[in-house]
C-alpha cells in the first residue's frame, strides 16, 4: 500500500513478497555495521522477520518501517520509517538504504517527506538513534533538523548510540 511519494521515490508498506530485497538489505555492509545482524539468511527468515518486527506496526500504531521505492528503477532501495520503539520516549524515525544508493539524495528525500508525515499522523517529537561512527546518519539527521540530544546507552544494548531529537 502507498504512503507517500516525492519527486523520486514511493514510500509503501512492506509485504511478504519484498523477502528478497528484506535479505539483501539486512545482510548490507552498511546495516550490520551500523545496525547488527539480525540473522536473515533466507526467504524463509525474511518472511519471518517482516510478520514478526516491521508488518504488525502498519496495524498497532499506524505507521513503521516502509519500502522506499525508486520510480525510475521500480524497485526498493531502502527501508525509511516511524517505529514505536521500547525503550526510547517518542517516536523514532528508522533508515537505511542499499550502499549503491547512498549519496544521492534518496534518504533525505524520504526522510523529509517520512517526517511531515509524522507531523501530520499528530506526532509531536521525533526521535533517532545511531552509532557515533555513523557519520553519514548523524549528518543526515543534522540536515534533516534534528539535534543531538545526548550520547547513551539502550537497555540490552552494549554499544555507545547517539540520541537525536526533533520537535514537530
Amino acid at each position: 500500500m502507498k504512503v507517500l511519494e516525492t519527486e523520486r521515490l514511493l514510500i509503501r508498506h512492506i509485504h511478504l513478497g519484498d523477502a528478497q530485497f528484506v535479505i539483501d538489505l539486512l545482510n548490507s555492509r552498511g546495516w550490520l555495521d551500523n545496525i547488527g545482524d539480525r540473522n536473515v539468511k533466507t526467504i524463509a527468515d525474511a518472511e519471518r522477520y517482516m510478520r514478526k518486527k516491521m508488518i504488525p506496526d502498519y496495524e498497532k500504531s499506524g505507521f513503521g518501517m516502509y519500502g522506499v521505492e525508486s520510480k525510475s528503477e521500480e524497485k526498493l532501495i531502502g527501508f525509511s520509517g516511524l517505529v514505536d520503539r521500547p525503550g526510547l520516549e517518542g517516536i523514532d524515525l528508522g533508515f537505511a538504504f542499499l550502499e549503491e544508493y547512498q549519496g544521492m539524495g534518496f534518504a533525505f528525500e524520504a526522510n523529509k517527506a517520512i517526517v511531515a508525515h509524522a507531523k501530520d499522523l499528530g506526532v509531536k517529537l521525533l526521535k533517532a538513534i545511531t552509532l557515533p561512527s555513523n557519520i553519514s546518519s548523524r549528518n543526515l539527521l543534522e540536515k534533516l533538523g534534528f539535534q543531538l540530544i545526548k550520547e547513551f546507552y539502550m537497555e540490552k544494548d552494549p554499544e555507545l548510540l547517539c540520541l537525536y531529537q526533533y520537535s514537530l
